[in-house]
Order: structure tokens, then sequence, then C-alpha cells
């Protein structure tokens, strides 16, 4: 599963750790994320985030 960056603050979120603070478990896809989850650093929406090549 790829990672996503935070265009904003440059939180990573790593689908094998997942964001337990959110409610979001280990394993869970950005994809499967819901729509309305944010960044837990900044705020910023799913939109804000783009793959980590």
């Amino acid at each position: 599963m790829k990672k996503y960056e935070c265009t904003l603050c440059g939180y990573i979120y790593d689908p094998a750790e997942g964001d337990p603070d959110s409610g979001i478990a280990p394993g869970t896809a950005f994809e499967d994320i819901p729509d309305d989850w944010v960044c837990p650093l900044c705020g910023a929406g799913k939109e804000d985030f783009t793959v980590v090549e």
C-alpha cells in the first residue's frame, strides 16, 4: 500500500500504521479512509494529500 503526504505540513500517512487516534486501524489503505478524515497535525482534508513516490 502506498504512503501519502500532506502537502501543507508534511505529515505522512502510512497504511501500515493507520491513524489510531482518529479511529483508523493499521492496514487501512488511504482510499478506504472516510472522506471526512483530516490530517492529524494540521487539519487538512484528504484532497491535500499526494502519493509518496
